[in-house]
């Protein structure tokens, strides 16, 4: 007598993956406030979509402005527009038509993507903080260490180490079974956000991964770019004379506010996602939305205001117009 034969559908009985996720807002807000609350959110498109592509509008045809550090604006500028053009579709779907439902494998993409830009971003501050670090400390090799080709490959590298780095976050949450609860806690897809409605115990190998992915992308650049402006402040600190050190360092406060923005939220988010089971679902959701929506829309403004050539190209840009008119 043979074996006895097995079902091949039998193994796979228990295991369930939804064909939709459905997105959440603001938790414990009806229609009518979300529709209310698109209002301010729209305006925070709004502004990173048009102040974005202005920075890059103005560093194109501006001669004076084709010099590394604004290249490196330019490439925080395209991250940023891509960060806005993830979210947007779902938040503002979510607020305006109360669209909650996105497919499995599309919220996956989603995902993705808002990780790479996440990854891509702290890349990009990262290769800020060193062209700070050169152009003060080496001033008169500035150009010869930061050429173009240089510029090129480190930002090829950046988009290299975010694609390939998360390129498995996807996949590890395709082998999950999920339970029937199939609702997230943003209007937006997030890898711990996914992860919790798993119904299997078997999750170690996505938490140990996302907390490897973040410690060699997120956690390397942070200590990096701290470690660039020790070596600043030391080099600033043996030109001497006071008046010339803060002039220096006034160099950097765009780039050090564009860190603290970014790098605090995302801190926050993480840490909630792991010890922060007692604390309000809409703390983790407002934290969320700060990390995702507000860095995009500050980064311009704060560059426009800070940076003396970005301002005067804007206010030629702007008489240009009005002389035109």
């Amino acid at each position: 007598m043979g074996p006895p034969q097995v079902d091949p559908t039998a193994a796979n009985v228990s295991f369930y993956q939804p064909s939709v996720l459905l997105m959440t807002g603001i938790p414990g807000m009806g229609k009518i406030h979300h529709r209310l609350l698109s209002i301010p959110f729209c305006l925070f498109y709004l502004v990173a979509i048009s102040g974005n592509c202005t920075i890059l509008f103005i560093i194109k045809r501006t001669p004076s402005l084709h010099e590394p550090m604004h290249y490196f604006l330019s490439m925080l500028a395209v991250v940023d527009l891509g960060m806005t053009m993830c979210t947007l579709p779902t938040t503002l779907g979510l607020f305006w038509f109360d669209i909650r439902a996105i497919g499995f494998d599309a919220c996956l993409t989603q995902m993705y993507l808002i990780h790479v830009f996440s990854v891509l971003e702290s890349s990009v501050l990262l290769a800020m903080a060193f062209d700070r670090f050169v152009a003060i400390s080496r001033p008169l090799r500035y150009r010869a260490i930061l050429t173009t080709a240089t510029i090129i490959k480190i930002g090829l590298a950046s988009l290299l180490r975010a694609v390939v780095s998360l390129l498995p976050l996807p996949f590890l949450l395709k082998r999950l079974s999920y339970c029937t609860k199939n609702s997230l806690s943003h209007s937006f897809c997030f890898h711990p956000d996914v992860m919790k409605l798993a119904c299997t115990d078997d999750v170690t190998v996505n938490v140990l991964y996302g907390l490897v992915v973040i410690l060699i992308t997120a956690g390397i650049d942070s200590i990096f770019i701290v470690l660039s402006y020790v070596l600043i402040i030391r080099t600033v600190v043996s030109l001497g004379a006071t008046g010339k050190c803060w002039k220096t360092l006034n160099t950097c406060v765009s780039h050090i506010c564009a860190v603290l923005i970014f790098f605090i939220p995302m801190i926050g988010l993480s840490l909630l996602h792991r010890y922060g089971k007692n604390v309000p679902p809409i703390v983790s959701t407002v934290v969320a939305y700060v990390y995702l929506i507000v860095p995009p829309a500050l980064n311009p403004i704060i560059y426009s205001v800070k940076s003396k050539p970005i301002r005067k190209a804007i206010w030629r840009l702007l008489l240009w117009k009005m002389d035109a008119v």
